[in-house]
This record gives C-alpha cells, structure tokens and sequence, in this order.
C-alpha cells in the first residue's frame, strides 16, 4: 500500500507532499490542474520511462519518492528484494531522479538499483490503469495475457513458451544435420582428405615459428657470419687492442692501486667481471660461426614446408598458427558425421518427447484457459449490464491453432468479442467503434479482473486514471460504486471528472494550478466537510455554484456511505473461483 508520495520539480509540479490511505482516494479538479501529472509520476516511481521532458522548467532534476507499506505483502515481492539485497522489513522506500540531460537513477531503500529492477518491483507496488487503457485490450497477446492471468495459469503459459523454444532448437538441429545427411559421402571424402592433409604437416605447423626463424637465419647466412667474424676480432683475436685484452690492462691497474684507496674496488670488480664476460662472448661467437654453415639443401627444406604452410592456411582461410584449430575442428566435424545415423536417430526422439511435453503441458493450460473463459465472460457481461450497456455480451473466444512454428502460447487463439446490443453476434472487440462503449467495456474488464485478485492484492495499490472517461448520469453511479468496492479489498487512487464516482471516495483530494503571472505550480489540499461539499458542488454545477448545488452536493455525499455498500449482483461470479494470480493489471 502507497503511504506517501513526495514530488518534486516534476512538469509543472514544483513541490508536493501527499499522505494516503486504504480504501477510495479520489483526486479531483479542474482540466489541466494536474491530476494525471500525478499518476505519471507515480508511474515513474514504479519504473515507467522518462527523460528530460519531465523536469520541472529552470529546475536540475526532477524527483519522485514513494513510500510503501509492506506489512502485507506478497512473498514474492519479498523474494524479489532479498535476490536483490534490499533490506526491507514493513517499508519500502522507492525513489527516482531524472536529471536535466534525460539521465535517470533508482534506489530502493537508499540503494541504487538498475531501472529494470525497479520496473520489476513496481508491478508488485502498483497497478496503472490509464483513461485509455482500452487501447491495450485490443491486441491479441494482451487478451491472451488478460485470460492468462484471470486463470492463475501465466505460470504455465511461461512452461509452454519454454517448451516449444526448446522443441524448435531440436528441430532446427536436426535439420542441420538432415541437410548434411544427403551430401554424408561426398563430405566424408573431403574431411578425411583434409584431416590427411593436415595431419602430414602437423610437425611442421607446430614448429611453424621455429621454421621462420631458421629461414632467416638461413636466407642470411653471410651477413650473419660477417658480423660474428667482425665482433670476436673486436672482442678478443685483433692482435692490436683487444676488448679483452684492453679490459684485463684496466683492471691491473686498479687491482694494484685498489690497496692503497678502498675506493676503487668497485670499480675494479666490475672490470674482472668484464673480462670474464668479453672471454664468454668470444667463446658463444666462434660456436656460434662453427654452426652458422651455408646448407642450400636446407634451405630449399625449410621453404618448402613454409610454403606448403601457408597454402594449407589459404585452403582453410586461417592463419598458418591455426592450422592446428582447424584440424581439431574437422576431427570433430568427422566424428559427428560418422555417428550421423545415431546422431539423428537420437535427435528424433528427442524432438518427440519435446514435443509431447509441450503438447501436454499446452492442452492444460488450454483446459484451465477455456474454463476461466466461460467465468471471465459471465462475469464481464453481467458488468457491462451496469455499466450503460444493457443487453450488452462480452465473449472470450478461443479458436484451436494448426499445431506448428506459431503456436509458442499454446493451441488456441484468444480474442475478446463484443456486442452492446441484443440480438446482434458478437465483433471482436478491435473492431467496435464507440470510444465510450471501449472506455466503458475496459473498465469492466479491469474491474472484473482486480476483483478476481482481491486476495492477492489486498495490500497493492491500484491507480485508476480517467477511465470513467465518456460515461455520466447512472452509469457514473455505477462506475464509483463498482471502484468503491474494489477499495474495501485493497487502495485505490482514482482521477474523476464525475462527481458521482468522486462522491463515492473514502478520501477527497483536490488538485489545484496556482501562479503567480510568472510560473505555475501544483498543489493538493485534502478535503473534508464544507470543503469537500463545495468541490463536489463545483464539479456539479461548474462556476455558477447556488445553494440549490451545494444542497444536491451534500445530498449525495450522504448518500455514499449507503451506495458504497451494496454491490452488483453480477459481482458473485468473480472472486469465488479459487485462482491465483501476481496481481498485475491490463
């Protein structure tokens, strides 16, 4: 349940504090007031998009915290924060900032959390249903969803889903190896040449950079002896001054002058050391030129088996340091195709008992679909009967699928159907015109669908947004009682023209513009008594208000609390069916 709602710089909103309660909240006021700014920035507080656009003009960044009673929530809710390491114990505290460059941040109990997070745990907190929610209705997967969760069955829908993904990978498998089935022989023939091929200068491939290096040793053999030969003359054989030689004078010198100044014996140490390395050096060269031989034969050897190398490598369209990947990689593609026959034998079957998992996990959840279908068009259309549409008839068709690629939710199409008057065969739903009807017709829908989740729902919030758009006089009665009795079982925020449906309200609050010539800003003021009957008289008699609209107004506001109770009698078929659901809206 939604105890607080804190806005600031969001739209025309500079700073708004509200405190809410269990049962029917309505917010009422004039057009452009901001009433539905309220609901949006609830539903950014639940993880709803948004960039730059909802920051308040001149201001930084736009922030919305909302804080949740979770006394009574759902286990699910509660395995959902600690998968995340959210520490909540009877309060959750969800806030969201966008700043002025569209960026957005969320935090839940102080800790910052990715949006999608969020969005996660706000299906749980809150459900939003907008004036034109009837929109969503009419797409077919949101039908399917719709009767999906009526059914308790979304569980099962996701099993189904999973199971067919999982038979088309089969079938896709062996299909691949199907395909190489017919061309089996010709490709045999190739992969064991190749893996002959490869095999031959398998030595060679993984000496490939010794190879290059002797090539080059070879290909260079003169200049390489040239400069060894110049070196061991500078270094110890020129009869002139040596290194060598040079060195050991240098260090003679010091060694009899080192007894008299401790000083140089560093100095001295490093010159024997010298020595010793200049007579190593001498020594690495003249093996060095002992080994370094002109060998044409073996040069003509190394060329060749770099050359066959590397045209190997342009073969298989790999570097020459992969032939050895690519002979693994035919080896195994050998293996499978010698083991085709048992490959594909086994595929079958396992494509079989994939498919007859999906099949019979689709025929119940189809079994559980068509039952919830009889309940959830009984009860809509005993709705519609209240709502202005008297003779009304809503259906929840389920027509059988060609069991193939397309059934991944299952074997049967759903689609809502409607007639608002008697005697004519129910349209598919996409295709009935009036835009109240629709209005009207969601508003059953959403009812109908919440009062099924009373259970699950009780400590939800659930934010009606304008759906009473398009109906007034009787039907506007209804409509307030209809939400009246869903705030018995759990919150609800609804934003109302009608003064019938705001009359209705356990809590009034009203949503005012003010400026001052230079910005405008939002603000709401709980009503009770004479307030409360003034607003309801304004939203009766617009700006002429007598004494004569205030009477009516607080005629029915006496009348609310006995309206409030009773309830319709198509209501006894929603709710006593036993199903569970997460408690998601339309």
């Amino acid at each position: 349940m939604l105890n607080h709602l804190n806005i600031r710089d969001f739209a025309i909103i500079d700073a708004v504090e509200v405190d809410l309660r269990a049962g029917l909240t309505v917010l009422t006021g004039e057009t452009g007031a901001g009433k539905s700014i309220l609901v949006d920035a609830l539903q950014l507080a639940a993880g709803g998009r948004a960039g730059s656009e909802v920051v308040r003009h001149g201001a930084e960044r736009a922030e919305v915290t909302a804080t949740f009673d979770l006394a009574r929530a759902d286990p699910a809710l509660r395995a959902l924060l600690e998968e995340q390491s959210i520490e909540a114990d009877d309060e959750l505290v969800v806030r969201r900032v966008v700043t002025r460059e569209g960026k957005s941040r969320a935090y839940l109990n102080g800790q910052q959390v990715p949006v999608a997070v969020l969005r996660a745990v706000g299906e749980w907190l809150a459900e939003i249903h907008g004036q034109h929610e009837f929109q969503s209705l009419m797409r077919p997967a949101a039908q399917r969803a719709l009767l999906d969760a009526h059914a308790g069955c979304e569980s099962l829908a996701d099993e189904v889903a999973t199971l067919h993904r999982a038979r088309l990978a089969i079938a896709a498998e062996l299909q691949e190896l199907a395909t190489a089935a017919r061309d089996r022989e010709a490709r045999l023939d190739l992969l064991r040449h190749q893996r002959d091929e490869l095999a031959n200068v398998a030595g060679d491939a993984a000496q490939l950079d010794a190879l290059l290096a002797e090539r080059g040793r070879l290909a260079n053999a003169g200049r390489l002896s040239e400069a060894a030969r110049g070196a061991v003359q500078l270094v110890y054989d020129a009869e002139d001054g040596n290194a060598h030689t040079q060195a050991s004078r240098a260090a003679s010198l010091l060694r009899q002058a080192a007894s008299l100044d401790t000083q140089l014996a560093p100095a001295l140490a490093a010159l024997d050391e010298a020595v010793i390395r200049l007579a190593d050096a001498a020594t690495e060269l003249s093996r060095y030129l002992e080994n370094l031989e002109a060998d044409p034969a073996r040069q003509a050897q190394v060329e060749q088996s770099l050359a066959t190398l590397e045209a190997l490598a342009r073969k298989h369209r790999v570097p020459p340091k992969e032939l050895a990947a690519k002979a693994a990689e035919i080896e195994i593609e050998l293996q499978r195709l010698e083991g085709l026959d048992q490959n594909l034998a086994a595929l079958e079957q396992a494509r079989t008992a994939a498919t007859e998992r999906w099949r019979v996990a689709a025929e119940k959840l189809g079994m559980q679909r068509r039952k919830a279908a009889k309940i959830l068009s009984a009860d809509i259309t005993a709705r519609m009967q209240t709502l202005g549409m008297a003779g009304g008839n809503f259906v929840v068709e389920l027509t059988p699928l060609v069991v193939d690629g397309s059934a991944a939710h299952g074997l049967e199409e759903v689609e809502f159907s409607v007639t608002a008057n008697t005697g004519q065969p129910p349209r598919p739903l996409a295709k009935v015109a009036s835009g109240g009807e629709l209005a009207r017709l969601s508003l059953a829908v959403q009812v109908a669908l919440a009062s099924d989740r009373r259970d699950a729902t009780a400590a939800q919030c659930m934010v009606f947004d304008e759906v009473d758009s398009g109906v007034g006089g009787a039907v506007a009665e209804i409509v307030g009682r209809e939400l009246a009795a869903l705030g018995r079982h759990a919150q609800v925020l609804c934003v109302t023209h009608l003064p019938q449906v705001a009359a209705l309200g356990d809590r009034h609050l009203r949503v005012s513009k003010l400026t001052d010539g230079k910005t405008t800003r939002t603000q709401i003021t709980p009503l009770e008594g004479d307030g409360r009957i003034e607003e309801i008289a304004r939203m009766l008699g617009g700006i002429a208000i007598t004494d004569t609209t205030r009477a009516h107004a607080a005629e029915m506001l006496g009348a609310s609390k006995l309206k409030a109770t009773s309830t319709s009698g198509a209501r006894s078929s929603a709710g006593g069916n036993g199903r569970k659901s997460r408690g998601r809206g339309p």
